[in-house]
């Protein structure tokens, strides 16, 4: 699925700083260019349905409710 964002963009010192206005997601470069390129890789990134990396071990537990 494709969505557009809008990109403002300006030069910081030796650096061009993409941010997306939508969502606060930055990136930089140094062009324009390779900014809104960063820009969009870091926005894919953001968007990227999460993955757990390690399984985790599930356990039950036996709890007394309400003992005095």
């Amino acid at each position: 699925m494709k969505r557009t964002f809008t990109a403002s963009v300006w030069k910081e010192g030796n650096w061009f700083v993409a941010q997306c206005v939508e969502v606060d997601v930055a990136s930089q470069g140094e062009s324009e260019q390779e900014a809104l390129s960063n820009l969009c890789e870091a926005l894919e990134f953001y968007f990227e349905e999460p993955r757990a990396t390690v399984t985790p071990e599930m356990r039950l537990v036996e709890v007394d409710i309400g003992a005095a």
